[in-house]
C-alpha cells in the first residue's frame, strides 16, 4: 500500500510552508505580539490570495472543494513556524461544519468570505469546569419566536475580538445540543479579554440570553451532539496537526543546537546520554506524526475515528511536551533567552498538550469507551 501524500497534498505543504517561512520570521513575530491583536493580518491575506484558506471549502461556495487531509498540510506548517493566525477556528472548527451541516444560505453567507480572506469564524467549544465539549453546559431556551436564548459562559474563545460569528453549543431543555452561529456583538453577549500561555488574545464570554435565531442553527437539535462530535473530532485532530509542526521544529533546533554547541572541545551532539535524549524526542515526534495522520486520514476518508483521534491527542499531549522539555534540557540556559525563538514553540506546545482534553483525559476517555 501507498501512505505517501498525493502531488497535490504534497504542493499544498509546500505552498504553505513558503508563505508561512518567508513571512512569519522572528521579528515579524515580535512585531505581532508587541501589538494587541494577535493576529498576522498581511500573512492571511497571502494565504487567500493563494487560495489556501479555501482548500476545503466547496467550489460552490468560492472554495476549491479539497479536504481534511489538504487542510492537515497547513495547519502543521503553522505549528513550523507558530504563526499567530486563525487557521483552526476558522477553518476547521467553523468553515468545515457548516459546510457539512449548514443550509444553502448559511453556506452562501459566511464561506465564500472565508475563502477569500475577508470573514473571520470562531467556535467557542470550551466552558468552565467542564472536561467534555460534547456535553455543553451553557443552557439554551426557546425563545418564541423559533430561536433560542443562550445563558452560560464559554472561555479561551480565539479571535472572538475580530469573529463575525462564533460556533457555540448549548443544552436544550430535552437534554440535545444546540450548534448554532451566534454574533459576538449580539444582545446579551459580554466579553472579557485574556491572555493565554502562548500570548495569545482570547476571550471569555458570557451569555445572558444571547440569541441564536433559527436561521443560525446548524443542522437540528435532535442531531446535535452527531456533530458536536463531528467538530471536536475535528478540532482535536488539527490541534495534533500543528502539534506535529511544532514538535517537527523543535526537534530541528535541538539537532542543530547540539551539533554546533561544542564542550571539552567536541559537539555536545556526540555526548551519549544528549544523543538519547534526542533520539528519545526523534521518536516522540514520530509517535505524534503516525497517529496525526492516521486519525486525519480517517476523517477525510468518513471513516469512524472518534478513538483514533483520541490516541492522537494523548501523544499530542504526552509525547509533545516529552520533546519540549528534550529541547529545553539540550539547550541549557539559552532555552530560557526570550530572545531566543525557542521559547515560543515550548508555549505553543504547553497550550496545545491542555487544550480540549490533555493526555490523562483522553486515556480516561478511552479507558471509558473500552468499558462500555
Amino acid at each position: 500500500m501507498d501512505f505517501s501524500f498525493s502531488e497535490t497534498q504534497n504542493e499544498i505543504g509546500e505552498l504553505a510552508r513558503k508563505i508561512l517561512t518567508d513571512r512569519v520570521t522572528t521579528v515579524r513575530l515580535k512585531e505581532i505580539e508587541a501589538g494587541g491583536e494577535w493576529f498576522d493580518r498581511e500573512t492571511w491575506q497571502e494565504l487567500a490570495k493563494a487560495d489556501v484558506l479555501g482548500l476545503a471549502i466547496p467550489e460552490a461556495n468560492g472554495g476549491a472543494g479539497l479536504g481534511f487531509m489538504e487542510l492537515l498540510q497547513v495547519l502543521e506548517a503553522q505549528g513550523r513556524t507558530v504563526a499567530p493566525l486563525p487557521l483552526l477556528p476558522t477553518l476547521v472548527c467553523a468553515a468545515l461544519p457548516i459546510a457539512e451541516f449548514g443550509t444553502d444560505a448559511q453556506k452562501a453567507a459566511w464561506l465564500p468570505g472565508v475563502a477569500a480572506g475577508t470573514t473571520i469564524l470562531t467556535a467557542a467549544l470550551a466552558e468552565p469546569a467542564n472536561d467534555d465539549p460534547t456535553r455543553p453546559t451553557t443552557v439554551a431556551q426557546p425563545d418564541g419566536s423559533g430561536g433560542w436564548a443562550l445563558t452560560g459562559t464559554k472561555i479561551s474563545v480565539e479571535f472572538a475580538h475580530c469573529a463575525a460569528r462564533v460556533l457555540v453549543t448549548a443544552r436544550t431543555p430535552s437534554g440535545d445540543v444546540l450548534v448554532g452561529l451566534l454574533d459576538p456583538s449580539g444582545a446579551g453577549v459580554s466579553a472579557v479579554n485574556e491572555i493565554t500561555t502562548r500570548r495569545e488574545k482570547t476571550r471569555t464570554l458570557t451569555l445572558s440570553g444571547a440569541v441564536i435565531a433559527a436561521a443560525d442553527v446548524l443542522g437540528t437539535p435532535e442531531r446535535g451532539s452527531e456533530i458536536a462530535r463531528w467538530i471536536i473530532d475535528r478540532a482535536l485532530a488539527g490541534l495534533c496537526a500543528i502539534q506535529l509542526g511544532v514538535t517537527e521544529t523543535q526537534l530541528a533546533m535541538l539537532a542543530e543546537y547540539t551539533s554546533q554547541r561544542e564542550q571539552f572541545g567536541r559537539p555536545i551532539a556526540t555526548f551519549q546520554a544528549v544523543a538519547q535524549r534526542a533520539a528519545d524526542a526523534y521518536i516522540n515526534v514520530e509517535s505524534v506524526r503516525l497517529t496525526t495522520y492516521q486519525a486525519v486520514w480517517r476523517l477525510a476518508e468518513g471513516i469512524p475515528a472518534t478513538e483514533q483521534v483520541r490516541i492522537a491527542k494523548y501523544f499530542a499531549s504526552d509525547a509533545a511536551q516529552l520533546v519540549a522539555h528534550a529541547a529545553q534540557h539540550c539547550h541549557g540556559g539559552v532555552g530560557m533567552d526570550v530572545e531566543y525563538p525557542l521559547h515560543r514553540y515550548t508555549l505553543w506546545n504547553k497550550q496545545i498538550e491542555l487544550t480540549l482534553g490533555g493526555g490523562t483525559q483522553q486515556l480516561l476517555a478511552l479507558g471509558a469507551a473500552m468499558a462500555s
